[in-house]
């Protein structure tokens, strides 16, 4: 119900464009979220939005670099990574909840299957 894509492999300094689609019961769940989870370190929590672009939020060690945005017409939730570091490696997974704090705390209900991001100096 959630399915990302728009990962690859980028070298330093370059950029990529994630992006989640929601389906079915999903698409009536108010905040989405964008995770990484890189070798070797716990899941991390990235930015939040809701899923009518009202509000979001972004983690302050990739804000200026990351944007969320969402696109309401296509029920996607976009994240569009800049100045890419090799320490932004790790798979990008999104998530969907109606509790913006579950969400945020990595216990949403919905997860998508993650997308791989490689990031080469």
């Amino acid at each position: 119900q959630l399915v990302e894509s728009g990962g690859g492999s980028v070298q330093a300094g370059g950029s990529l464009r994630l992006s989640c689609v929601a389906s079915g019961d999903v698409r009536r769940h108010y905040f989405m979220a964008w995770f990484r989870q890189s070798p070797g370190k716990e899941r991390q929590w990235l930015a939040v939005i809701t899923n009518s672009a009202t509000a979001s939020d972004v983690w302050d060690s990739v804000r200026g670099r990351f944007t969320i945005s969402a696109d309401t017409a296509k029920n996607e939730v976009n994240l569009q990574m800049n100045n890419l570091e090799s320490e932004d490696t790790g798979i990008y997974f999104c998530a969907a909840d109606t509790d913006r704090s579950a969400v945020i705390m990595g216990r949403g209900r919905y997860w998508g299957q993650g997308t791989q991001v490689t990031v080469s100096s």
